[in-house]
C-alpha cells in the first residue's frame, strides 16, 4: 500500500482517499498532492506579519495559501482552509496559480516593496512539491523565498526545499509531549528534528504561541529557550541564542473558545522569562 512519506502519521490511503492532512491523496499508488496549484490565499503583507523580525525588516512579501494541514489544532486561526470538514471537504474555495503565474505575479509588485514570496496561512509543507517548484523557479528570477510552518515533516522533505528557502518561521507550539500529542495531535520530537536542521540551512525565527492552561509556566518557558539556546551550527555563524523567538497572545478560536485570551502580563512574562537563554524576544497580539 502507497504510504505518505511527509509526516510522521505516514498515512496509507485508500486508492482515491486522502490522508489525515486532507491534501494528499492516493493515485495510481502514488501519494501525491491534491491542490498543487490551487490557492486558497494570496496577498502582500509586511514581512513581520510572517512574522520575521529579523529579515529584511521594512519590506513587502507576497504571501500565497492552499489548503490543508497535518496538526489539528483546536485553535486553529485558518481553520477554514487548514482543517478538512468531516466530508473531507474545505469551507474555502481555491484559483488555479501555477508556479510560473505566482512568480510573475511577485515579480509585479516588485515596485511595491516585494521581495519574493512566503508560503503561509495553511500549512505549506502538505503540499510541498508546489513550494519547492514555485521557489526553484523564483530563486531563478532573483526573488527570496520564505516558509512559514508548523515544522511537522520529515528531513527529506526539508532536505528538498532548503536549497531555495532563505526564511523560515516555524512553530516550536510548547514543550511537552502531552501538549503536542492530546492537544495538537502532533508529535514534538518530528519539529525539533526539523528545527534543529532548519536552523543550519536558512535564517530561522521561531513562534509560541500561549494557550492559557497547556504551556503558560516560567518553567516550560524556561526549557524551551534553553533548548532553542542550545541549538547547534546555525545559519551564517551564528549561535542558538541568536535566534528570535516570537512569544504570541492566544485568542479563543475554533473549537477552543472555552478558554480567554491570554493574559498580556503573562506574554511579557514569559518574554522576560525566554531572554534569560535568548537575546532576542518578542511579544505578539498583544
Amino acid at each position: 500500500m502507497a504510504k505518505c512519506g511527509v509526516c510522521f502519521r505516514a498515512c496509507e490511503p485508500a486508492e482515491g482517499r486522502v490522508g489525515a492532512c486532507g491534501a494528499r491523496i492516493n493515485r495510481g499508488g502514488e501519494i501525491r498532492p491534491l491542490f498543487y496549484g490551487q490557492l486558497s490565499s494570496l496577498a502582500l503583507d509586511p514581512i513581520e506579519k510572517k512574522p520575521l523580525m529579523h529579515f529584511h525588516p521594512g519590506s513587502m512579501i507576497l504571501s500565497a495559501g492552499s489548503l490543508g494541514c497535518n496538526l489539528h489544532c483546536p485553535f486553529c486561526q485558518n481553520h477554514e482552509i487548514a482543517q478538512p470538514r468531516k466530508d473531507g471537504g474545505f469551507a474555502a474555495g481555491t484559483e488555479a496559480v501555477e508556479p510560473e503565474k505566482l512568480v510573475r505575479l511577485a515579480l509585479s509588485c516588485r515596485n511595491r516593496g516585494n521581495i519574493g514570496i512566503a508560503f503561509t496561512y495553511n500549512e505549506p509543507l502538505v503540499g510541498y512539491e508546489y513550494v519547492r517548484d514555485c521557489a526553484r523557479l523564483a530563486h531563478e528570477k532573483g526573488l527570496l523565498c520564505v516558509l512559514v510552518t508548523n515544522g511537522t515533516a520529515s528531513l527529506p522533505v526539508l532536505e528538498q526545499l532548503a536549497p531555495f528557502i532563505d526564511a523560515m518561521n516555524i512553530d516550536l507550539k510548547g514543550f511537552t509531549d502531552r501538549y503536542y500529542r492530546e492537544v495538537l495531535q502532533g508529535d514534538r520530537g518530528m519539529t525539533m528534528a526539523f528545527i534543529r536542521e532548519a536552523v543550519r540551512r536558512c535564517h530561522v525565527e521561531l513562534t509560541t504561541l500561549i494557550v492559557p492552561g497547556e504551556n503558560d509556566t516560567r518553567e516550560e518557558m524556561l526549557e524551551l529557550s534553553g533548548w532553542i539556546a542550545g541549538l547547534q551550527g546555525v545559519y551564517g555563524g551564528k549561535t542558538g541564542k541568536d535566534i528570535p523567538l516570537h512569544i504570541s497572545r492566544f485568542f479563543p478560536r475554533y473549537r477552543m473558545t472555552d478558554r480567554k485570551p491570554t493574559d498580556p502580563g503573562t506574554v511579557y512574562a514569559l518574554v522576560r522569562t525566554a531572554e534569560e537563554h535568548l537575546k532576542y524576544v518578542h511579544p505578539g497580539n498583544c
